[in-house]
């Protein structure tokens, strides 16, 4: 009895251990993949957004304002144009797949019954009157 009870007691501290050793090591790659993600978010904005360096007179800051401007304006522009496109291909999408609804509901076959019938009525149904 006793030595089934050691037995538990090691195997359940065994699993505790494994448990620990698994969290410790699930903690350490969440903690690795945030500092690569935190990283990669440095290295994209250090490539896309210059560092920006304001201008000391009045004129080049108002320079430095329209071209922010002319650039948002553009990329505006763009964002609609985008989106005007998707709402496009989804309005597609959308008529696609009602005629495709639409073209199933209309070819259901109906039951088909056994009709009896003779070999003249046969041929007559299939080669019609020439019979």
């Amino acid at each position: 009895f006793f030595h089934l009870q050691k037995k538990r007691r090691a195997a359940t501290a065994r699993r505790q251990h494994l448990k620990s050793a698994m969290l410790q090591l699930a903690v350490t790659e969440i903690e690795k993949e945030a500092a690569a993600k935190e990283q990669e978010k440095q290295n994209y904005l250090a490539e896309h957004c210059p560092p920006l360096s304001l201008p000391g007179s009045m004129q080049e800051l108002q320079e430095l304002c329209k071209k922010l401007h002319a650039k948002i304006d553009s990329v505006d522009e763009e964002r609609y144009d985008t989106e005007v496109k998707l709402q496009k291909t989804n309005k597609e999408l959308e008529d696609l797949s009602q005629k495709l609804f639409d073209l199933r509901g209309k070819f259901k076959r109906p039951p088909l019954r056994r009709v009896r019938m003779s070999a003249d009525a046969m041929l007559r149904a299939l080669l019609g009157s020439k019979h």
